[in-house]
């Protein structure tokens, strides 16, 4: 009981890290010239903002992997895995979509 007690909570701990380090990750920038001759820089977001639906997937799937095969072995690790993956994709896609983020420019003279 102890080992399954000790994996779910390593489990857990990583998949709650991965979404506080990818927000830390550096911003991508498209700097340009614009047709006034200011030098302008657009901000596109940290790798979680443009990646967020996968990522959330992505864990989803992995618990229920874990639970699964904890709970049934390899069977129930694919059965986990399946409703794992459905049931993040419906809380990313239907219950809390992601909003428009518009880009923000830097203007520099």
């Amino acid at each position: 009981m102890k080992k399954v007690l000790s994996t779910l909570t390593i489990a857990t701990l990583m998949a709650m890290m991965i979404p506080i380090f990818s927000g830390q990750a550096i911003a991508q920038r498209d700097c340009y010239y614009n047709r006034e001759g200011r030098y302008v820089c657009r901000d596109e977001g940290n790798i979680y903002d443009r990646h967020r639906n996968i990522i959330n997937i992505g864990i989803g799937t992995g618990a229920g992997a874990i639970i699964g095969g904890m709970i049934g072995g390899k069977k129930g690790a694919l059965i986990g895995a399946a409703a794992g993956a459905g049931g993040a994709a419906l809380y990313t896609y239907k219950i809390n979509p992601k909003t428009k983020k518009y880009e923000r420019y830097y203007y520099r003279r």
